[in-house]
């Protein structure tokens, strides 16, 4: 499984207040497999966690996100938490940033409260997914069929509820991931 990925380019796309669980074990997962991830932000040098209850870990932001194109990846992972996906859907170049995934025909993950910027750029209509709870009215008013499963794959779309579910998340995110490249491998 080491070299599952082989190279494939994962964007993470997060600001501050994502869930620190659902940002560092899917990418210790993707990194694990082979891929090269990248923590893609509207925040500059580093975005902070939230640990269930209070703040957690923060994590190096690899490419601004003024400066990151959908184009340079193959793949987007989209962590939940609360305050992180609430930021990111109010802000134009995040929901055109997931958009593109999503217009690509690239896969695209997303955990808890992450489907709100897939909401937001208008990719739910027609999907099976599932979420933090909570969020069952607002991707049904969206179009999606809402389920309550610790994972969902609705072609190249995967979603998942909550952090215990990300061992359930990671195998399913590798292996959508590992059937969709988009464009060759570059060397490291």
């Amino acid at each position: 499984m080491a070299n599952e990925l082989n190279s494939l380019r994962v964007a993470i796309l997060a600001d501050n207040g994502f869930e620190e669980s659902e940002l560092i074990e899917p990418r210790k997962a993707l990194d694990h497999a082979g891929a090269r991830t990248a923590v893609v932000s509207p925040q500059s040098g580093r975005v902070r966690g939230w640990n269930h209850t209070d703040w957690g870990e923060s994590v190096a932001v690899d490419v601004p996100l003024d400066g990151a194109r959908a184009d340079d990846y193959d793949a987007l992972v989209l962590p939940g938490g609360v305050m992180n996906p609430d930021k990111l859907r109010m802000q134009p170049k995040a929901v055109a940033f997931v958009k593109a995934f999503f217009d690509a025909g690239k896969p695209v993950a997303a955990i808890c409260h992450g489907p709100w910027t897939i909401i937001e750029s208008g990719a739910a209509r027609g999907r099976q997914m599932t979420s933090w709870p909570s969020l069952q009215t607002d991707l049904r008013n969206a179009g999606a069929n809402w389920v309550d499963r610790e994972v969902v794959v609705d072609g190249n779309l995967v979603t998942s509820r909550k952090p215990d579910d990300i061992p359930a998340f990671d195998k399913a995110v590798i292996e959508v991931f590992s059937k969709a490249r988009t464009r060759p491998a570059q060397a490291a």
